[in-house]
């Protein structure tokens, strides 16, 4: 939600170098693909070994992002000021994919986007890596500005302290030396209110905070009443906005292991083993367990991508991920409303995320699986155990006991967990992927990390957050996550609908005000696919396939199950909903096309409006017996608590596809009996 502070982003790229990615050679992207066969490592964990790629959505590799990287330069003759946002597949046409075989097989192409810090323009590039050539090449549009890359975080750092006018600022507030000052390069956004000089230069208005020693908490002494605007291209700051001398709170907050004692004692260990190995395998990016099969990808935007959802070898979901995110802030004052980063558009949850660690991020007998990104000079970064795979318990999962004849039976259920955890500056975010063994999915996103904090002047108070600690406010806010989930349900013929739980009105039907029933209505077209939750009717919405029919005759379906929602408080007309107009609706859907990816549109760093659902759905498109696209935003409200400082636990959310006349009857039923 926040974003990475340049002191931070140094210590992800330490650890990045740390746990590398010295980079190994790959076989050919036609070379066929070996088994990933896992290895031992020294904390006892499996490693799987990455094989080729061969499937036309395995993430790019490492010897395919150094080659597109050479042909681009080697072709465009590329100038030392160009600098690589990100490189990531460009994904096959979706009907290639599904009639690809092993003697046609589509082409590898890389999309990579550049920026010239020089001119202050953008690119977008398309290596076909087949045939080893640029397939195209163009100039974003005037105005647009790429992601906010990982190198400007310390740049934009840099650029403050070295400015007079900033060193200026932190000595009206104490703080000569500034080389402990935080400076958190937060997104400028677009507010209708921008002077003329900013116009067309890439920004960022940076906030800060003070460390007393190197591994001080720094949010815990906020630096009120600065901005500092930089300019990305030119490093440079703009100017300083000093909006009055506020105390610095100095009370600290440590939280690390070193600084936290004594530890609690009167816990046992808890160890989770299969001595037998897990149930599930994995092949390349292919997992399988018990009848699911999918593919697991990764990219620098949305970080975790699943594809090619099956179960039994019938297909779910095409495709899934959370395709943006958003974070708004509700205190007004002038360092603060402009508190709404776009986390995964802006930024790009892939490169934040961490390498995963046995016992703590992960427990039981794990298989990691590592990401491959580009920096942004172009060179291949191996973040290391990026991807986590492994089972959990999960309770009861049915029962049932018959007092008349005494027959008592239960199975236990089991998930496969499919999990990345991504560092967003102050922030930490876990997306987790379940799959279980009824045939339900979830989506759940578990947000911890340390609050964003503010600071109060001597006696003031605020109702628009919580007071954390002494005259350390944690304003109030909202995360908001967007799903795209490219539903094939049984094929991609699939309809839209929405159930609600309805009371029988009064009168021979209902004749003792007891009785309701489920009312279904047909989403046929965009226009009416706009809706939001509905806790007081029970809301879920259907996805079926006509074309298929369960054991009782009525279409196989898939139903999306809400759970813990929220609306944004920002009003109509506001710039936030101007530039995310999805936040509007909780669920949107589309027919299917390759080009509609992220729900604010390809570019939201700095863009006045939505380019995205709000956008496209204009159309009125159908949506009956269409290759259908849900889009679901689920919302969590933030109202800080002392509980929250200075690390948060865990909150969740999240939500759930279920079969709804997918299977002719449980799905489960034929599990073994617990052997104890």
């Amino acid at each position: 939600m926040l974003r990475t502070s340049p002191s931070a982003i140094l210590l992800v790229a330490s650890v990045w170098v740390a746990s590398v990615a010295l980079e190994v050679p790959v076989a050919s992207a036609q070379a066929p693909s070996a088994s990933a066969e896992p290895t031992t490592g020294k904390d006892g964990s499996k490693k799987s070994i990455e094989a080729s790629p061969r499937h036309p959505l395995d993430p790019l590799s490492p010897d395919e992002i150094r080659a597109a990287v050479a042909r681009l330069r080697k072709d465009k003759d590329l100038p030392e000021s160009i600098r690589f946002v990100s490189i990531m597949l460009a994904e096959p046409a979706k009907s290639a994919v599904l009639e690809a075989t092993p003697a046609k097989m589509p082409a590898r192409e890389a999309r990579i986007v550049l920026l010239d810090r020089a001119k202050g323009e953008g690119y977008e590039a398309t290596v076909d890596l087949t045939s080893d050539r640029v397939a195209s090449f163009r100039t974003l549009p005037a105005g647009i500005q790429p992601p906010i890359m990982m190198d400007e975080f310390s740049e934009c750092e840099e650029a403050a302290r070295k400015s007079p006018a900033f060193r200026e600022a932190m000595k009206k507030r104490g703080i000569e030396d500034v080389s402990l000052v935080m400076v958190d390069a937060w997104s400028a956004g677009h507010y209708g209110n921008e002077r003329p000089e900013d116009r067309g230069r890439r920004l960022v208005r940076a906030l800060s905070w003070n460390r007393n020693s190197p591994l001080d908490n720094g949010y815990a002494h906020p630096i009120e009443g600065v901005i500092t605007v930089i300019d990305l291209n030119r490093k440079e700051v703009v100017r300083v906005e000093d909006l009055g001398v506020v105390p610095i709170p100095q009370k600290p907050a440590y939280w690390a292991r070193d600084a936290v004692k004594p530890a609690k004692s009167d816990l046992r260990p808890l160890d989770i083993r299969q001595p037998d190995g897990p149930s599930f395998t994995i092949q390349g990016s292919e997992v399988r367990w018990q009848k699911w099969g999918l593919r697991v990808g990764f990219n620098a935007r949305e970080g975790l991508v699943l594809h090619r959802v099956s179960y039994d070898a019938r297909p779910i979901l095409y495709r899934a991920s959370i395709a943006e995110m958003v974070v708004p802030y509700g205190d007004p004052k002038e360092t603060a409303y402009r508190k709404n980063v776009f986390d995964i558009g802006e930024y790009g949850v892939g490169m934040l995320a961490n390498s995963l660690a046995l016992g703590c991020d992960c427990l039981g007998t794990i298989r990691y699986l590592d990401g491959h990104l580009a920096d942004n000079h172009g060179r291949v970064v191996t973040i290391k155990n990026a991807i986590c795979i492994h089972e959990e318990d999960y309770g009861l999962l049915w029962k049932h006991t018959d007092w008349r004849t005494g027959q008592s039976e239960a199975r236990r259920s089991r998930r496969l967990a499919v999990s990345m955890i991504a560092n967003v500056g102050n922030y930490d975010y876990g997306f987790y992927w379940y799959f279980y063994l009824d045939g339900t999915i979830q989506m759940e996103v578990k947000l911890t990390g340390i609050v964003n904090t503010q600071a109060l002047r001597p006696g003031e108070t605020s109702r628009f957050g919580t007071e954390v600690a002494p005259r350390v406010l944690a304003p109030t806010h909202q995360h908001f996550f967007s799903a795209r989930l490219d539903l094939d349900v049984d094929g991609q013929a699939n309809r839209v609908q929405e159930v609600n739980m309805k009371a029988a009105p009064e009168g021979p039907e209902n004749p003792h005000g007891g009785a309701f029933f489920l009312d279904v209505a047909p989403l046929s077209r965009e226009s009416q696919a706009q809706r939001g939750t509905d806790p007081s009717s029970a809301r879920f919405w259907r996805v079926i396939n006509p074309t298929r029919t369960n054991a009782l005759g009525g279409p196989v379906g898939y139903r999306l199950c809400p759970g813990e929602n929220s609306r944004p408080f920002s009003l109509p007309g506001s710039a936030l909903l101007k530039r995310a107009g999805f936040l509007t609706r909780s669920l949107w859907a589309t027919p299917y096309r390759s080009d509609e990816r992220y729900p604010a549109g390809d570019y939201p760093n700095q863009n006045a409006e939505d380019q995205g659902l709000s956008s496209w759905t204009r159309a009125d498109r159908n949506l009956d017996d269409a290759d259908v696209v849900l889009w679901y935003t689920f919302g969590h409200t933030h109202a800080p608590r002392i509980e929250d400082w200075p690390v948060m636990p865990v909150a969740s959310i999240g939500f759930m596809l279920r079969p709804d006349g997918f299977f002719d009857g449980n799905p489960a039923l034929d599990l073994p009996p617990p052997l104890n």
